[in-house]
Order: C-alpha cells, then structure tokens, then sequence
C-alpha cells in the first residue's frame, strides 16, 4: 500500500502532515495580505457619538457583557427572534467589540428603538417590574449619578490612533457634543446631527436638568444599537456596500 510507509513510520507521518497543513495555512492566509481590509464598509455606519461613547463605557463598566451578547448569529432561530444577523462592519469601531457567547438576557444588538425611553428607565430602576422572569440586577444609582465627561475628547483621540474616524473638529467639540444630545431643538443639536447621522437627541432619561446622567448616556447607547444600518433593502452585494 501506498501509505504504509505513513502508517510504520512516525517521523514521516508528522513531516508529511506539517507540509499538508502548511499548504493549507499558505492558501487561507496569503491572500489576506493583498487585502487593504476584510470588513466591507456598510452606509450608515459611524463612530459613536459621545454621549452613546460615554455610555458604552458605563455598558463595560457594569459588567452588561456578562450576561448579553452583541452578535446575532446567521441561524434562522436567531434571525427570526433577533432580526438580521450581524455584520462585521457594524462593531468595527467597538474597542473592545461586545459579540459574546453568553445570553443570560436576550443578544442587545437590535435593541435600539425596540423599547421606549421609559420602559429602559424603569427596567434599570427594576427589572422584574417590565420582565418578572428577569435575574439581572437593579441599577437605579445611575439616575442619580452625573455623568463624567471632561475626558471624553481623549477618549476619542485615542480611538483615533486605533483607526476610528473621529475628525479634529469631532474630538474639539466632544464635551458641547454631550450636552447637545440632550438639548433638543438646539442649533448645538443640529450640528450634532449632522456630525452623526442618526443620533437621537433628547433627554433619555426623562429628568428635567441640563446636566446628563449616567443613565442619560447607557440609553442613549442601546437606543443606538441596530440603527445605524437599514436592513428593509440591505443586499450584501448590492447599493449598501461602498
């Protein structure tokens, strides 16, 4: 037999097996080197405003990773709960991207607009009084903490160094930014959104100050999560991808 000399001789059978996988390894990986990016860029997609940036921290911070996924897988179970399946392009500025394995709670990659403001301001106040199966912990202090920001513009600028496209000007007006998420009907907030296509401006947690809250921020992020894209006429192969 041909391969009896595999089978009697055990250096062999590994040369023979390195060379195969080496062959493999070379056909998979070479051509990647010849590719400026494998993500296609999606319409719609943008950095963070930073207010959502600012809440993505506070989203990290509390731990909401542990327990909820950002990824929703291309099986029809998860499409037909979760809505469209995940795109690359859609967590190609997360430092650190939120995929996960872990659902304790349901995958949040949709989430945006699926809730109203009230309904995310009393489920982190109490969670068992919008979903009574619900495990996940109350975080009410959220309401009553000011948000933190003064750092926002250097947050921003070292997501620059890592590649997200945040301009001078975006990073200059960082702090005005935040205040005008909240400032509806402002002409801070118009030039917010056309600075980010899409942000939803308002005071998200229904307190009349001018001064956001951390809770402010967490649901100006999850009210984000899902919008960007619009999957009524998305075609992998058609007018959506630039």
């Amino acid at each position: 037999m041909k391969h009896e000399i595999f089978e009697k001789n055990s250096m062999v059978l590994l040369i023979g097996i390195l060379i195969v996988v080496s062959i493999g390894g070379l056909i998979e990986i070479a051509p990647l080197f010849f590719l400026s990016s494998t993500i296609e860029k999606v319409q719609g997609m943008r950095p963070y405003s930073p207010l959502e940036l600012a809440g993505r921290d506070i989203y990290i911070r509390e731990g909401c990773y542990n327990c909820h996924s950002q990824m929703i897988r291309s099986l029809r179970d998860e499409v037909e709960r979760y809505g469209h399946y995940s795109l690359a392009a859609e967590s190609m500025y997360d430092h650190p991207f939120q995929w996960g394995s872990k659902r304790t709670g349901p995958d949040l990659a949709r989430v945006g607009g699926k809730y109203s403001d009230s309904w995310h301001v009393e489920h982190m106040q109490d969670p068992r009084a919008v979903v009574p199966e619900s495990v996940m912990p109350g975080y009410p202090f959220l309401a009553k903490r000011k948000l933190e920001y003064a750092d926002i513009g250097d947050h921003m600028k070292a997501l620059q160094l890592t590649g997200v496209p945040y301009s001078d000007e975006e990073i200059t007006q960082a702090k005005a930014d935040v205040i005008a998420q909240i400032s509806p009907d402002t002409p801070e907030a118009e030039a917010l959104m056309k600075r980010y296509p899409k942000a939803q401006v308002r005071k998200f947690d229904g307190i009349a100050a001018e001064q956001p809250t951390e809770l402010d921020a967490l649901i100006a992020y999850l009210q984000m999560l899902g919008t960007l894209v619009d999957f009524t006429d998305f075609d992998a192969s058609g007018p959506n991808i630039r």
